[in-house]
């Protein structure tokens, strides 16, 4: 069962992100503050999850957190920035929506950047020890695969529907069809020997 908390004395906040490794589309995250010894023996790392059961925590998790927020930078802030800044100002916007100022911060990961004044922990493979993390993993995954499913009705050709924006082959085949779309990270390696990408 995952821990519910690193200091049982202060009011914590677990973040994490989705989208990291896309190829297209924003990086998610998200914050979430449970009440002092919630419990689910359900609550797990969204990567071990299947889809329904992401969606149904996902209910559960905003019914049951005292506070929880979602936030997200698009593909062309990871441009400029780069998407671990990326990933790190996202987890920030998404504490900055929270109704409820957090003591502690539980970061999934081993980076993180000062955040006003409030102390934090990094901790890796967070998502699988901590309900917090776990539950910001599941929001971030959800709410980023909603995201995705719809982009996918302007650009089917990259079966965003299926792998989100990742680097499966029929995205890949998509790209070097019918070239990137707006929503495309220029910076990343968008085919394997970079060939012949039409840019709009």
């Amino acid at each position: 069962m995952l821990k519910y908390h690193l200091n049982i004395k202060l009011i914590e906040a677990g973040c994490d992100e989705a989208g990291r490794g896309c190829l297209a589309g924003p990086v998610f995250a998200a914050a979430v503050i449970f009440p002092k010894n919630y419990k689910n023996n359900l609550l797990d790392d969204s990567k071990k999850l299947s889809k329904k059961n992401r969606y149904f925590l996902r209910k559960q998790i905003i019914n049951d957190s005292i506070s929880w927020a979602v936030a997200s930078v698009d593909n062309l802030e990871i441009d400029k920035i780069n998407i671990l800044n990326a990933s790190i100002k996202a987890m920030q916007l998404a504490l900055d929506k929270l109704d409820i100022k957090p003591e502690h911060i539980l970061i999934d990961g081993n980076r993180f950047k000062p955040y006003k004044s409030i102390p934090h922990t990094c901790i890796i493979k967070g998502d699988e020890k901590y309900m917090s993390i776990a539950a910001a993993s599941i929001l971030a995954k959800t709410f980023r695969d909603d995201y995705m499913i719809d982009l996918h009705k302007k650009f089917p050709e990259y079966d965003w529907n299926k792998n989100k924006g990742y680097p499966t082959k029929k995205h890949r085949e998509g790209i070097i069809k019918c070239g990137i779309t707006k929503y495309h990270r220029k910076t990343f390696r968008l085919l394997d020997k970079q060939i012949k990408i039409k840019f709009d």
